[in-house]
């Protein structure tokens, strides 16, 4: 069975940049679509980004597009979200996922993902 650890939350202030990490024991990522998501105080769980099972082609959501990327090991165990020019409206829990059904395209449904981490806080503060 797949589990999955995050790690690499912290307070940084607006601007700054952190790399989380996610690493799998159990399994590779070689046959998951992953997902990253995140959840404000207050607000629902959103996808921020997530990378196709298919052909390793990864879709990020407007708010992280263009500053936030994603990168896996050679091992295919640990993927890195590395996260720059941090707002304060990053602040959230961060979650990856994976969802182990073949699809053409990842999802940014939640609900498709069924191996969960169980979370990292990131604060931005302004």
């Amino acid at each position: 069975e797949v589990q999955l650890v995050e790690s690499g939350g912290d307070l940084v202030q607006t601007g700054g940049s952190l790399r989380l990490s996610c690493a799998a024991s159990g399994s590779t990522f070689d046959d998951y679509s992953i997902g990253w998501f995140r959840q404000a105080p207050g607000k629902e769980r959103e996808a921020i980004l997530c990378i196709s099972n298919s052909d390793g082609t990864t879709y990020y959501s407007d708010t992280v597009k263009g500053r936030f990327t994603i990168s896996i090991d050679n091992a295919k165990t640990t993927v890195y979200l590395q996260m720059n020019s941090l707002k304060p409206e990053d602040t959230a829990v961060y979650y990856c996922a994976l969802d182990g059904l073949y699809r053409t395209r990842c999802s940014f449904r939640d609900d498709l993902y069924d191996v969960w981490g169980q979370g990292t806080q990131v604060t931005v503060s302004s």
